[in-house]
């Protein structure tokens, strides 16, 4: 039985990111090319849309603390709704938060160029799992300790 190309794995949350994510910045469009003759003509920029669900295409950037290589440790994770995702828990540090996501899949590629390739995957999800209350999660623990956290004066 063989695997098609493109086949999207469904995996657990902690199973794919033991140690939780964090997101750097914000969920942003993930628009298509527009190249200078279609902006300088005036047209409209077109958001992306997953040709599995027909949902639209949402982006953020991640680190995953778990990476022990630098280089692999952030990415990006695409987003499939309608709408666009909120975060669910608040930042820990300006424009760095805490995050869980749902419904999410994982997709294996080929990255790196030349004799330099390596097994990587393209992580997509539908959204945010809601904040956990008392710690009861990785992600939520981690925001739990960093607000209990004495500040420095």
């Amino acid at each position: 039985m063989a695997i098609a190309k493109g086949h999207r794995f469904e995996i657990d949350f902690d199973a794919a990111f033991p140690l939780g994510l964090v997101m750097v910045g914000e969920v942003a469009p993930d628009n298509e090319y527009q190249s200078r003759e279609d902006r300088s003509a005036g047209r409209p920029v077109r958001q992306r849309v997953d040709e599995v669900t027909g949902k639209r295409q949402w982006k953020a950037t991640v680190t995953d603390p778990s990476e022990t290589n630098s280089k692999r440790a952030s990415y990006d994770v695409t987003f499939l709704a309608d709408v666009q995702p909120v975060p669910t828990t608040s930042e820990v540090l300006p424009g760095m938060r805490p995050i869980e996501l749902e419904g999410l899949t994982a997709e294996p590629k080929v990255a790196g160029q030349g004799e330099f390739k390596y097994q990587s995957y393209v992580f997509r999800a539908t959204g945010f799992k809601a904040a956990a209350s008392g710690g009861a999660s990785k992600s939520g623990r981690a925001s739990n300790a960093a607000e209990s956290a004495p500040k420095a004066a």
